[in-house]
């Protein structure tokens, strides 16, 4: 029997991706992202609307790639796998941490967002291989929301 794990969200990012090194001399990175959900209540027909927020963790050149071009506000599409770690926090109580573990990245801004706010593509793209091997965006490639899988 097979299964599956896999999470797709759009969504703006709510802090600059923030990269470090793991002794190993591996990159990752952390970063939150915001989604929103609208809908009309069905009483009194107000429109309500809900934010969830979710915490998002690069490897490698993916990671490298996300804390040059990302920043705070940038619209974003991840995909990934759900992820929960846990651990014992120093007054002993177990705390749990549900990721999304990014394995591609897809800038949706149109606007520069570089590290000196005009070198990168307009939009992009980003892919972790199961190595992490590919992570830079293509030359010229324009992607759309059209693109998106789903």
């Amino acid at each position: 029997m097979m299964n599956l794990n896999k999470a797709m969200i759009i969504g703006n990012l709510t802090r600059d991706p923030e990269v470090r090194t793991t002794p190993n001399g591996q990159s990752v990175a952390s970063f939150g992202v915001a989604t929103n959900r609208v809908w009309r209540d069905q009483k009194s027909g107000e429109r309500k609307e809900a934010v969830e927020y979710h915490n998002i963790v690069a490897w490698g050149k993916l990671a490298d790639f996300c804390g040059q071009y990302i920043r705070k506000g940038s619209r974003v599409y991840v995909e990934g796998r759900l992820q929960t770690r846990s651990w014992d926090d120093p007054s002993g109580v177990k705390k749990y941490r549900t990721e999304i573990i990014s394995e591609n990245l897809i800038m949706l801004d149109r606007r520069n967002t570089g590290p000196d706010q005009g070198t990168a593509p307009t939009t992009p793209v980003a892919e972790a291989t199961p190595s992490n091997e590919k992570a830079t965006p293509p030359a010229d490639e324009e992607i759309s929301v059209e693109d998106i899988p789903f």
